[in-house]
């Protein structure tokens, strides 16, 4: 079902460049990964969100969101259900957005929050995406489902919320360039593992934009979207068919459709260059940096059998720099992490984004032991992982 605005409702928008600029490299490793962590069996939930920053000159709120109550229906008889909802914010007129804050209603059941953008020219197909699934919205995992290939992303990571989350605000007044018509898909995790017995709960949230006209001086940002492959096979006391690459890619292809295996192929193809992919608990991807910009924080982002995940500026090198290292990821809370200060990336740096994920945890985890074993390639499902990691940036050095 369509969600239309309202005068209360969510979204966040965001321009992003693609990796169609860049090219990758890719060493995988075959070390073990940590000892296990604690696992998480049950959610902890927040306060409710704290007020947002004065208005600064210029600026507007608007809120856009769920304009109707929505009730979770997790597959399987699982407690989870990741919801995605196409908003319109139904801007006019080119515009920044200089600030984002997710707004959860129930706080009992929403996990946590995405948002992506939805470029103008690739809205009828999430259109189509959200009319064929019944209800509000269509259920996704680890992203939109809408992308459209691996060099045109038909959306963009933005940010997002978990408990404790506050308003997005970058230093200084900067925001993203917004053209009229971009629409937003919010994705929600709802988990239900504390309503048990209770009948039905619902969530009807919403988020507060900061908006501020497109003829204002702003720092122009940008979100750019660095990834590498998943080659992560069974663990040594696993067995099962889809242990094998081969059956397991058919099998994502089967659950999710054909782009699936392009994305896969092509991801080999930029960061392995085309070799044989080496399965391991680690990989990663070198991006070589075309144009100069500023980097003003990091977001993370893998799926449940995530272990650690870095940002490396030009390793190996004298002037090497972490700009993010995680070792001990929180699927939890993939928000922004902000930097000291912004690092500036110039022409023929690269950029390295390494993960290393668990297969040991499938046994564990209560979303995974329902699930056959299988060799883990890049996908959106819950049996599938990611590696990306997304740079807030400006071009304006």
């Amino acid at each position: 079902m369509r969600l239309a605005t309202r005068h209360v409702v969510a979204v966040a928008i965001v321009a992003v460049t693609t990796l169609a600029a860049f090219a990758c490299g890719n060493a995988p490793s075959t070390s073990a990964p940590a000892a296990p962590d604690p696992v998480r069996e049950a959610h902890i939930h927040g306060a409710p969100p704290p007020p947002p920053a004065p208005l600064r000159d210029g600026e507007r709120f608007l809120e856009v969101g769920l304009t109707q109550a929505f009730k979770p229906s997790p597959p399987s008889g699982g407690t989870d259900e990741y919801r995605c909802f196409l908003i319109d914010p139904k801007l006019t007129e080119r515009s920044f957005i200089t600030g984002t804050q997710f707004l959860p209603q129930n706080l009992e059941i929403v996990h946590h929050a995405i948002l992506y953008s939805v470029k103008p020219s690739e809205v009828a197909h999430a259109q189509q995406v959200d009319d064929a699934s019944p209800g509000d919205g269509w259920q996704c995992f680890g992203g939109t489902g809408l992308n459209t290939s691996f060099l045109n992303s038909g959306d963009t990571y933005l940010g997002g919320w978990a408990p404790g989350g506050k308003e997005t605000l970058v230093g200084g007044i900067a925001g993203y360039p917004v053209d009229p018509g971009t629409q937003v898909v919010l994705q929600v995790h709802y988990n239900l593992l504390s309503t048990s017995g209770k009948p039905g709960p619902t969530d009807q949230s919403s988020m507060r934009l900061r908006l501020m006209p497109g003829t204002a001086d702003v720092t122009p940002l940008e979100a750019l979207r660095i990834i590498a492959p998943i080659e992560l096979p069974c663990t040594a006391s696993e067995s099962g068919p889809l242990c094998d690459r081969t059956k397991a890619v058919e099998d994502l292809v089967a659950r999710t459709g054909p782009g699936a295996r392009t994305m896969v192929n092509q991801l080999n193809q930029f960061c392995n260059k085309g070799n044989p992919p080496v399965g391991g608990v680690t990989q990663h991807c070198d991006v070589p940096v075309r144009e100069a910009a500023l980097v003003y924080s990091v977001a993370p982002h893998m799926h449940l059998l995530g272990r650690s995940i870095s940002v490396e500026l030009n390793p190996g090198k004298p002037d090497a720099r972490m700009l993010l290292d995680q070792k001990a990821f929180n699927f939890d809370d993939q928000t922004q992490q902000p930097l000291a200060q912004p690092v500036r990336l110039n022409p023929g740096d690269v950029l390295r984004v390494t993960c290393t994920h668990d297969a040991s945890l499938r046994a564990q985890l209560p979303e995974l032991k329902v699930l056959q074993p299988r060799y883990v390639v890049w996908g959106d499902g819950t049996s599938d992982e990611m590696c990306l990691a997304t740079l807030i940036t400006t071009p304006k050095v």
